[in-house]
């Protein structure tokens, strides 16, 4: 009688899943200078001027604007820095995370 190998069941692969996305938001207010926004957003954001007027503009009139969709500890980094540059110069600048649905 020959040796009979036995190999082991294939195991189905675990797949990683894809990390959820968050949204980066621009609240607006009616203290922090324009330019100061754009500011902001072409730093941490790295936006064109032209980019970075645009959000500024769409917050401005809707109260508050996407920014961008990152993975969730990127999208709350620099929601704190963009934030936090507000803070450092006086202003009520502030950015929130949401999560995407």
């Amino acid at each position: 009688m020959p040796d009979i190998v036995l190999l082991p069941k294939p195991q189905a692969k675990a797949r990683a899943e894809r990390p959820r996305l968050y949204k980066v938001i621009l609240l607006n207010d009616d203290f922090t200078p324009r330019d100061f926004v754009v500011k902001v957003l072409k730093a941490v954001f790295r936006m064109t001027e032209a980019e970075a007027l645009g959000v500024m503009l769409t917050a401005h009139r809707r109260g508050a604007c996407v920014v961008a969709v990152f993975t969730r500890e990127v999208a709350e980094a620099k929601a704190r820095q963009a934030t936090d540059m507000g803070g450092q110069a006086g202003y009520p600048l502030a950015f929130t995370t949401e999560r995407e649905e």
